[in-house]
């Protein structure tokens, strides 16, 4: 394989996990609305700023059934 297709690969698996965080984040934000959760401005920031799919997807299963935005980071 060619180094130029190396580096394009590179970069569209880098671009694809990039995709899959912000899917991941919306989706976290968008089931508490869904539930009439509360989620203040940094609790949506500290979700949009995660850049660990293993957390993401731990938080995204809380927030199915946490009482509140606290409880999906375990704070609460």
């Amino acid at each position: 394989m060619g180094t130029g297709l190396r580096h394009f690969r590179g970069f569209a698996e880098s671009f694809r996990d990039e995709g899959r965080l912000e899917g991941r984040a919306e989706d976290i934000l968008r089931i508490l609305d869904l539930r009439g959760v509360p989620v203040p401005e940094a609790a949506r920031q500290r979700v949009s700023a995660c850049t660990d799919l293993a957390v993401l997807d731990v938080w995204f299963e809380r927030a199915v059934t946490a009482p509140s935005a606290d409880a999906v980071f375990g704070d609460g």
